[in-house]
């Protein structure tokens, strides 16, 4: 399992973190996700790596704007 974080612009609320989501778990090999609305750090927990464009795509379809790959140390 592989844990990514990234960081997303754009969340103020809880249908926010849900949208995103719902977005990124469709994504093939994806077992979890986990959104900070506040800080705006979403954590992915997939089988592999996930290109960064098709998390991109995903973040962008649910309404919010993706700003890179973050480092998962605290």
């Amino acid at each position: 399992m592989v844990e990514t974080g990234y960081t997303v612009s754009g969340m103020s609320c809880g249908h926010c973190a849900q949208s995103v989501t719902e977005e990124l778990t469709e994504l093939p090999g994806v077992a979890g996700v986990d959104v900070d609305v506040a800080s705006g750090r979403v954590t992915v927990r997939s089988a592999a790596p996930l290109a960064a464009d098709l998390v991109s795509a995903a973040i962008t379809e649910a309404g919010y704007r993706f700003e890179g790959v973050t480092s998962l140390a605290p």
